[in-house]
């Protein structure tokens, strides 16, 4: 089960980072939130690039209530909610 958290998480990371860059007031964050702007958020999370990049690396489809607690939450708590997806679908 580690190492299944332990992939999640990583790419998790990198997908953070990638997007986190864009907004160098957030990069030494691990929360999700930083990889949109943190001084203009967006209004509605499902369809960002951010998102996408979650989706598509996990081969998920995110509603908008769980766009929102992954976006209120630091990577360890996101990849462990994501790991609990993807083992129960």
């Amino acid at each position: 089960m580690f190492d299944d958290y332990q992939a999640v998480y990583d790419t998790l990371l990198v997908i953070h980072q990638k997007h986190s860059r864009i907004y160098p007031e957030n990069r030494k964050s691990k929360q999700m939130c930083c990889m949109w702007s943190t001084k203009n958020p967006p209004d509605i999370i499902e369809g960002t690039l951010p998102l996408e990049d979650i989706e598509d690396a996990f081969d998920l489809s995110i509603d908008g209530d769980t766009a929102m607690e992954l976006y209120d939450m630091d990577l360890d708590e996101a990849a462990r909610k994501i790991l609990y997806m993807i083992t129960n679908n």
